[in-house]
């Protein structure tokens, strides 16, 4: 390599990190180097260097600069030498990987360097060129931080395949970083299947048709006899009660008659309390109400049967969701009320209706808020149950996209999230065998299932601030780029630290700024205090909280 690319040598060498003392510069000056037509300055954090010594040739990005003022040294004799002072200036290299004779980067340090090895800088083109196996896809979602001029391109393969988390805290540009990287996926992959949780509604306005169909979750209409023997469980029976094993017993068996009844009228073989089948709901609950008030012949006359009263709470939850109009869309179904209503659903639902969309985007807002861990759970566990059952799943893969992930795959043992946790556990561990990915979107990392998050095999960490959730991602990113940790509390908005097997090499880029954006801007509190109503329709709010329309 031509002497004008160095910049200084190793002086530490250990399993992490290295220090290099970089060459003499005059105080208040940056260190700059010129290769071809480029001027590089010398030391920027982010920024990389190329290490060589031998055959050893290393990537490593600079993580920490520091200065001290060194002075000339003495003449010969002790003769004073007038000189002017000069800055040492030492930086910290975080070892990304080896560079072959190709250029070509592998991740991974087969052979250390040792002290003395010559520190140089990487010109664009060079940095440029390690993006080149990926280019081909096609699939850029921003610049190099430290050199805009050098667009970042990823393998969509392994990092929707293989599991993506995206994290950051608010305000740190998540939602226009989903938004970018799916717009970005469908503009290059427009046969793609992906499902976005939207929790909050913010999503309607970043994917417009045709590429996408967006859906009220209440309208979709997922309705209870979907749902698992455990995920109905969780919805109606309460586990901490003294009955509740009475309960749980009782309920599997009726579950399982009234599904065998069904399944006998559609010739099925046999049926299973989880066989996605019909039944009628009330016909469980006066199942239920008969068991719960039934009276025995006993030595003296009628007494009260083994389960008497068991039941009173479970029917008083029951009652009063069936009697919530809120729950409606779960618990009265209007579309799907028989057996043949599945085909419908699973087409609109993975976008193959009579309006096809690369994108289906489930707004979860109008989802009464304690019981979207059971509507997600259905809808994780039909995207899985789906591929799992579909022999074309290897030229099917689905991607669902979890967004404010932390709310219902938590990492706590809260039963009333369990059937959640599980399903997206489930999804994690399994989903890229039967080509189902799975993208988690956290603002609390710490609160994520680990489970989840270990399985990712790539991370998008955005601007990341407290200390408890930076330790939590350093302790899941790959070993080799924990150290890398440490810059997310300076990263701008939509900034992000991308790790792991979709990135050519661990890269801090710029996000392109999606088009359009998703409606997650924070209110301008200053402008509105100036500008804003003098007055509201107060009544209209009331009516629309009332009938729980936004």
């Amino acid at each position: 390599m031509p002497a004008a690319s160095l910049v200084g040598h190793v002086v530490d060498v250990q399993g992490s990190v290295f220090s290099a003392e970089l060459t003499d510069a005059s105080e208040g000056q940056v260190p700059a180097v010129t290769l071809g037509d480029e001027d590089i300055l010398v030391g920027r954090l982010g920024s990389y260097v190329r290490i060589e010594q031998g055959t050893v040739k290393l990537l490593a990005m600079i993580a920490r600069m520091t200065e001290r003022e060194k002075l000339p040294a003495d003449g010969a004799g002790g003769a004073e030498v007038v000189g002017e002072a000069t800055a040492q200036r030492t930086v910290q290299l975080i070892p990304m990987g080896s560079l072959a004779q190709d250029g070509s980067f592998e991740r991974g340090v087969a052979i250390y360097p040792t002290t003395g090895a010559e520190v140089h800088a990487v010109a664009s083109v060079e940095l440029d060129g390690m993006f080149r196996k990926f280019r081909e896809k096609n699939f850029d979602i921003g610049a190099v931080s430290t050199n805009p001029s050098i667009r970042v391109h990823l393998d969509p393969s392994p990092m929707f395949g293989r599991h993506c988390a995206i994290l950051g805290q608010t305000g740190s540009g998540k939602s226009w970083t989903v938004a970018s990287i799916l717009q970005k996926a469908v503009a290059t992959m427009p046969r793609a299947h992906i499902i976005l949780l939207d929790l909050h509604g913010e999503y309607r306005e970043a994917f417009p048709q045709p590429i996408a169909r967006v859906v009220d979750a209440t309208q979709l209409e997922i309705p209870y006899w979907l749902m698992t023997y455990a995920e109905l469980t969780d919805l109606l029976i309460d586990r901490s009660e003294m009955s509740a094993h009475n309960q749980t017993a009782f309920f599997r068996e009726t579950l399982n008659s009234l599904k065998q009844t069904e399944g006998g009228q559609l010739g099925l073989p046999r049926t299973t309390v989880d066989t996605p089948i019909f039944f009628a709901l009330d016909d469980l609950r006066a199942a239920v109400h008969a068991e719960n008030t039934r009276m025995v012949a006993g030595e003296r006359g009628q007494r009260k049967g083994p389960m008497h009263g068991d039941f009173d709470r479970f029917l008083m939850r029951l009652d009063s969701r069936l009697n919530d109009m809120r729950y409606n869309f779960l618990l009265r179904p209007v579309l799907r009320t028989n057996s043949n209503s599945l085909e419908g659903l699973l087409r609109d639902f993975v976008g193959l209706g009579a309006q096809k969309a690369a994108i289906t985007v489930i707004d979860m807002s109008p989802v009464p808020f304690d019981v979207r861990p059971t509507v997600t759970a259905q809808i994780g566990r039909l995207a899985f149950e789906f591929n799992y059952w579909n022999p074309q799943y290897a030229e099917f893969p689905i991607l669902l996209v979890c967004e404010e992930a932390h709310a219902y795959i938590t990492r706590d043992s809260d039963t009333k999230y369990e059937g959640a946790r599980k399903s997206m556990e489930r999804i994690a561990k399994e989903g890229r065998k039967y080509g189902v990915g799975l993208t988690v979107v956290s603002q609390r990392p710490h609160e994520l299932s680990e489970t989840v998050l270990s399985q990712c095999g790539t991370f998008l960490c955005l601007r990341i601030t407290n200390p408890g959730d930076q330790d939590y991602v350093r302790r899941l990113v790959p070993e080799a780029e924990q150290d890398l940790v440490n810059i997310l509390a300076g990263l701008r908005r939509g900034e992000a630290l991308v790790l792991g097997e979709a990135s050519p090499l661990p890269t801090r880029v710029q996000i392109d700024v999606p088009n359009p954006t998703p409606k997650s801007d924070d209110v301008d509190f200053h402008r509105h205090w100036i500008e804003g109503p003098e007055d509201l329709d107060v009544a209209a709010v009331v009516d629309r909280w009332r009938r729980q329309v936004r």
